[in-house]
């Protein structure tokens, strides 16, 4: 029998007792038509939090920005209906009997591909190019950039209003933010381009803006990843010293936990070390980190994503040797907690045997 217990004691996280160390990960469910969370979607993100998961992330919800979104039905943190909609997340959740932080998302030049008109919003990126090169509208101006920091200041001071416990601002996955830090997308010659630190400008001043609304007792977390949507093989840090100077700055800003995002929890992030991304991270910024990336399953996201057919159950042992050294503070579920929603329950109870595989077409459901 596996011992879990580790994994099961509370963390601290700036003035925040979480019950265990257990997360669920952000995961994009499209049921919110024009913006608004409806009753399904509270009752779907409280079963997990009965089902024993220490925080809940939600999935990305678009700040009030009209450049922010590039794909219906996903959360708005704009009008009044929009709001309450959000606040009864926050309050199920808390009646489960779990914290939650909401995910704080802006997609950046993935606007570009949907069919705009001539009087949409403007695709906003840091200059106006996609990672191959093509131009996907124009640079963000310093008007641009100062608008798009305030709206994600004031979804996170709606956040604390609405009763969330935190925010995590998605800076992952080629992103909005996560396209300032690359240099495939990131092509300025000002104060936010060019040396790492200067790249990092943008987020950390987003990170900023956040603490200035909601105080310094507000938990605000960091989702950073190297791979993108479009390219796993991507990498916004070859080394630990570039990973180091992108990331003090956004620690220093005020970011209280890094979750660092990959398809695999258990790969070394850099050649001559057997760390992960979470691993330096952590080692880097002294800052408390979450690990996520295939967690009780032994298949990446993209070898099944989209078929039928379930993904086989994997041991949990390489995670909890990764948790003896002190590699990770938190740890992010995402499939498995789509087939099994009580899936922290039955860890905690040792019935692992009753645990259900994944089948991908789970991620097309909501229940």
């Amino acid at each position: 029998m596996t011992d879990l217990s580790g994994v099961f004691t509370p963390f601290a996280l700036n003035g925040l007792t979480l019950p265990n160390r257990f997360v669920m990960a952000p995961m994009t469910r499209a049921r919110s038509p024009d913006g608004v969370a409806g009753d399904d979607l509270a009752r779907y993100y409280a079963r997990r939090a009965r089902g024993g998961v220490g925080l809940i992330i939600t999935e990305g919800v678009w700040i009030d920005e009209p450049s922010a979104s590039y794909m219906a039905n996903v959360p708005v943190l704009g009008r009044p209906d929009q709001l309450k909609g959000l606040g009864r997340i926050a309050d199920a959740v808390h009646e489960a009997g779990s914290r939650v932080f909401i995910q704080l998302w802006h997609a950046g030049f993935h606007r570009a591909s949907l069919q705009l008109g001539a009087d949409a919003p403007p695709v906003l990126s840091p200059s106006g190019v996609a990672p191959d090169g093509e131009v996907v509208g124009s640079p963000m101006t310093d008007a641009d950039i100062a608008r798009v920091i305030d709206a994600y200041g004031r979804g996170a001071r709606e956040a604390r209003r609405l009763g969330f416990d935190g925010v995590e601002i998605h800076g992952a996955h080629g992103y909005l933010p996560d396209q300032f830090l690359s240099t495939l997308t990131n092509h300025r010659a000002d104060g936010y381009g060019g040396e790492e630190g200067a790249r990092a400008r943008f987020a950390a001043e987003v990170v900023a803006e956040c603490r200035r609304r909601t105080g310094p007792d507000f938990p605000i977390g960091f989702r950073l990843s190297q791979w993108k949507l479009w390219d796993y093989s991507a990498r916004i840090a070859d080394t630990p010293r570039v990973l180091a100077a992108l990331l003090s700055p956004l620690a220093a800003a005020g970011v209280d936990v890094f979750h660092c995002s990959t398809r695999r929890h258990w790969d070394a992030e850099f050649e001559g070390s057997t760390l992960g991304l979470a691993g330096w991270v952590k080692a880097l910024t002294g800052k408390p980190v979450i690990t996520v990336g295939s967690v009780g399953l032994d298949e990446a996201l993209d070898t099944r994503h989209g078929r039928r057919g379930e993904v086989p159950l994997a041991s949990l042992e390489p995670l909890l040797e990764q948790f003896g050294r002190n590699e990770f503070d938190l740890v992010a579920i995402g499939r498995a907690l789509l087939a099994n929603p009580d899936w922290v329950a039955k860890m905690r109870e040792g019935r692992a045997a009753d645990l259900k595989a994944f089948d991908p077409r789970a991620l097309t459901e909501l229940f």
